[in-house]
């Protein structure tokens, strides 16, 4: 039986408050934020009313602990676990070199002293989400797709010629393993194939088909010789609304140079009717349409498989986790249909 998680308290983040944010100030109040999988999110309030946001890194925070083996994820892969303190100064680091808007980072923490995990503590962006702006005011909101399809654009316009990989990885010189994006694709879809036959039967049935096909889209890719920097889980809810509409970036651990076919099949799966915001410009400009196959196709696959997976675990919101999973095997399944 799996032991219940116990959120931090007050008294936990209490000496990371103080290193972060002063010691004339004290904590009254902290809350746990709800979505994340990967690490801890709570909302430090003060005394004098300000507040701010602690992300701890830590196995007791990460869903995903022990569903992915018992080996300690390899940065040096693309799709590997992509949570840290590491991968998130990395990428703080390099959005800031380019003008990219995230929360604002007040303090990061590796050496344990204020708190017994890897922390930072980072502005609190009190505006909401653009997912949440979208529901509610579509036309407001489309102030903040417009500059996001703008940040888009910088992102596109910064290359790393040949290499690919995480950001951490690539920027310090590092080599990726795998010899190309649509190669990398191409072998995690099999394995995600492989592991959700295992959990649905539906994909079980259509294992060898799924498996043809994954080969036959990835040998009509052309080879590529440039990357691009991609945010790789860009959805609405990775971006809140700051002042003036000014999009803000968050959960950036998996920023990595990839192709940014691979970053477009995301948007258009999470923003749906909005995607067409985005698609405009240079960002979306260019796209290659044998990437664009592979890569929804193995997108899908992996939002079965890794969804199915972190439900052999104890993640709060199990009937959240099955519906995407319900809707990419049915997605998958269309694909595959509408290829033969």
């Amino acid at each position: 039986m799996t032991t219940p998680r116990c959120p931090l308290t007050r008294a936990d983040l209490e000496p990371l408050a103080r290193a972060a944010l002063g010691r004339d100030r004290r904590l009254t109040a902290v809350s746990r934020l709800r979505g994340g999988s990967k690490k801890g999110v709570y909302r430090l309030v003060l005394d004098d009313g300000g507040t701010a946001v602690a992300y701890v890194w830590s196995p007791d925070e990460d869903y995903w602990t022990g569903t992915e083996g018992t080996a300690a994820p390899d940065p040096r892969h693309p799709f590997s676990h992509a949570s840290g303190i590491e991968l998130f100064t990395a990428a703080h680091d390099r959005l800031a070199d380019l003008g990219v808007r995230t929360p604002r980072l007040l303090l990061a923490d590796r050496s344990g002293r204020h708190l017994a995990a890897d922390a930072a503590v980072v502005e609190d962006v009190r505006e909401g989400t653009l997912e949440e702006a979208l529901e509610r005011d579509p036309r407001t909101a489309a102030v903040t797709l417009e500059r996001l399809a703008r940040v888009l654009e910088t992102l596109r316009g910064c290359g790393s010629g040949p290499a690919f990989g995480k950001v951490g990885v690539v920027d310090g010189g590092g080599t990726s393993h795998g010899d190309s994006c649509v190669r990398v694709v191409r072998d995690r879809a099999l394995r995600d194939i492989e592991e959700a036959a295992g959990r649905d039967s539906r994909i079980a049935e259509a294992r060898e088909a799924l498996d043809e096909q994954i080969h036959r889209l990835a040998s009509a890719a052309r080879p590529r010789r440039h990357h691009t920097l991609i945010h790789g889980e860009l959805g609405p809810d990775h971006v809140l609304v700051g002042a003036g509409g000014e999009p803000v970036l968050i959960d950036i651990e998996g920023l990595m140079y990839f192709d940014p076919e691979w970053e477009h099949v995301f948007l258009e799966i999470r923003f749906g009717p909005h995607y067409d915001a985005l698609r405009a410009g240079r960002a979306g400009s260019g796209l290659d349409e044998d990437r664009l196959r592979l890569y929804r196709l193995a997108m899908n696959l992996s939002l079965v498989a890794g969804p199915l997976r972190l439900l052999d675990g104890d993640f709060p919101d199990p009937a959240f986790m099955r519906a995407i999973a319900e809707h990419a095997v049915q997605r998958s399944l269309t694909l595959l249909r509408n290829a033969s």
